[in-house]
């Protein structure tokens, strides 16, 4: 098994949940996040007075899936969350060792269906 972490602008995720749900990944966790890359946030001018964001708002989204279906859910979450500007997010996979569902105690791939 694998976890998809997928930091997006807040913006696509109603598009880049309806592209899973479309492809049958429902079972998915949300955060509101803030966070930074290689831009440093945002300043803009006002009357002369300069203003800086340093941490932008950001979802991160994760989801665990079989090694199978990684390559499809993070083309998914790329397609659907891309704009081509600076700043449309990062998606990192990582292993997971096992996985349990508390209501029944089932373990692994079961328990994540």
């Amino acid at each position: 098994m694998k976890m998809i972490h997928a930091i997006i602008r807040p913006e696509k995720i109603d598009e880049v949940k309806r592209a899973l749900e479309q492809k049958g990944f429902v079972g998915l966790t949300l955060y509101e996040v803030r966070g930074r890359g290689r831009q440093s946030g945002v300043s803009w001018r006002v009357r002369g007075s300069e203003f800086k964001i340093d941490l932008l708002p950001k979802v991160k989204l994760e989801i665990i899936v079989n090694d199978e279906e990684v390559e499809e859910v993070v083309k998914t979450i790329m397609e659907n969350a891309r704009t081509g500007e600076i700043g449309d997010g990062k998606i990192f996979v990582t292993h997971v060792e096992e996985a349990f569902r508390v209501r029944t105690g089932e373990r692994g791939l079961t328990a994540i269906e």
